[in-house]
């Protein structure tokens, strides 16, 4: 469903005037603001381990290809980058990012005004914060991980309204 609501257009790939009739999958749109600031029309959510949009959308919505809403409330447009990573994912992940998992990758300190549970990145150095706690790489990228598990899914009730809006905005031709 998601695809096909994709305007076509005429796009000449090898620059030699033979046009053909593609998918534009640069057309891109947004969820408005509003729907995603109201609180009452979705629920926040912690992706369990080895779970995909397709799978939370069969759950939620009763039809795996209804990912894209799932995908499209969170902002996510990279589906490798932006969405939680599977334990063996996650450790190949950070064994080829970093020559060492448990080396310093910032300081932080706690906030002492405010919300005190808020952590301050002072950087790669503590000199002018020695009392500063060190985040090993390995936790700075589980801590990433775990902020990507937190995402919103939109109510069931608001479903057909978000796919005839989807639909309605891939129809305008005006970019």
């Amino acid at each position: 469903m998601y695809f096909k609501s994709f305007p076509k257009i005429f796009y000449d790939s090898k620059g030699d005037g033979d046009y053909k009739r593609v998918t534009n999958l640069l057309r891109r749109v947004a969820l408005r603001t509003k729907l995603k600031s109201n609180l009452a029309l979705y629920d926040t959510y912690d992706v369990k381990e080895g779970e995909t949009p397709e799978m939370i959308a069969h759950k939620l919505y009763g039809d795996s290809e209804l990912h894209w809403i799932v995908m499209l409330m969170n902002d996510i447009t990279d589906r490798y980058h932006g969405w939680p990573l599977t334990t063996p994912q996650f450790l190949a992940f950070i064994d080829d990012k970093y020559n060492d998992v448990n080396a310093v990758h910032h300081y932080e300190i706690t906030q002492t005004s405010g919300d005190t549970t808020t952590k301050i990145n002072v950087g790669i150095s503590n000199t002018d914060y020695p009392a500063a706690s060190i985040v090993t790489n390995y936790e700075y990228e589980e801590e990433n991980q775990d902020n990507l598990r937190q995402i919103r899914l939109l109510d069931p009730a608001y479903v057909g309204q978000v796919v005839a809006e989807f639909k309605d905005l891939m129809k305008e031709t005006n970019f």
